[in-house]
């Protein structure tokens, strides 16, 4: 039996504790380099584990090792994972109006959330009245692991290199790829401007087993259980010619994404919907949320990707 939410989210992993402890000890030092011993000695660990540590860091770009002094200091993939923090947390603040604003106008839960190194965090969330906050299942800075299956929507309207590196990551449950099934969600998604999540009940459970979990940590028999959960990378989607307007289906949430100043996703905008709504509503709450996605990334100095911009000037359609 799978554990409860609760429990799952409060489970300590000490190997990882020992990994943020070396990371935090030199994030405090960032002009010093020290020695394995040193580092060893410092944070209380055998020399065998901190090698193993470092070592893991190293090959990952977190750190860097002089071999001729034998020393360690950070490295410049924390350079891209502050970079990227520093952009959610800023532009997490500026989207708080529209998200106050789209909670207000459709009774839902409303959400912010960006990529922060290798995780998923949520930066802000906005609760419509007469919404018990112990009731809500999402909170300022709940993180998920950002690798397939979760993450298709932080760069569906990316690059698409970084939908195939995302797609490299090693998936932290077994999933199916039918990639002429993800090509035709992102095209659906791209040119609708959002995405909608079909609504299941597995599909909901999983993001409460998988808030704060490595995914690669839980047991094997969990892993391949949530694996059948998840199926094929896709399936989740609704692509737009299988909504009637007048038919009714049922929906988890709906994303948009806002851009940075370099054309890139800063963050996601998601609208809760957690029933079953018609086609036509799920047109009306999509572009809502996409125009609030569109007003967050002008307010900051963001733009829209040249492909966004010919599709646009193609449609006689503003971006902005």
């Amino acid at each position: 039996m799978a554990a409860e939410p609760d429990a799952v989210a409060g489970r300590r992993s000490p190997p990882t504790e020992r990994v943020m402890a070396v990371l935090d000890y030199l994030v405090a030092r960032p002009d010093q380099r020290f020695g394995l011993s040193e580092l060893a000695r410092a944070l209380g660990i055998s020399k065998p584990t901190c090698l193993g540590i470092v070592s893991a860091l190293v090959g990952g770009g977190y750190l860097t090792r002089d071999s001729g002094a034998k020393t360690y200091g950070l490295g410049p993939a924390l350079i891209a994972a502050g970079r990227a923090a520093q952009r959610g947390f800023a532009v997490g603040p500026i989207a708080r109006a529209q998200l106050d604003r789209l909670a207000a106008e459709f009774g839902s839960v409303c959400t912010a959330s960006a990529v922060v190194g290798d995780r998923v965090m949520i930066v802000e969330v906005a609760v419509p009245d007469g919404v018990k906050v112990g009731r809500m299942t999402v909170k300022v800075g709940q993180a998920y692991p950002f690798a397939p299956p979760v993450g298709l929507m932080y760069v569906l309207w990316g690059a698409d290199e970084e939908l195939e590196a995302w797609l490299r990551r090693e998936p932290t449950l077994p999933v199916v790829l039918d990639r002429d099934l993800l090509r035709e969600v992102v095209e659906d998604c791209r040119d609708a401007g959002y995405l909608v999540e079909r609504l299941t009940s597995m599909g909901r459970r999983l993001f409460s087993l998988m808030q704060g979990v490595a995914g690669h940590d839980l047991p094997s028999e969990i892993r391949e259980l949530l694996g059948e959960m998840v199926s094929n990378l896709g399936e989740r989607v609704y692509l737009g010619r299988e909504m009637s307007s007048d038919a009714e289906h049922p929906v988890s949430l709906i994303a948009a994404p806002v851009y940075d100043a370099d054309g890139r996703q800063a963050l996601v905008l998601t609208l809760d919907v957690g029933g079953s709504i018609t086609g036509s509503e799920i047109a009306r709450r999509g572009k809502a949320l996409a125009a609030a996605a569109d007003a967050v990334t002008a307010e900051v100095g963001g733009r829209w990707p040249d492909r966004r911009e010919r599709a646009s000037v193609r449609e006689g359609i503003d971006p902005a």
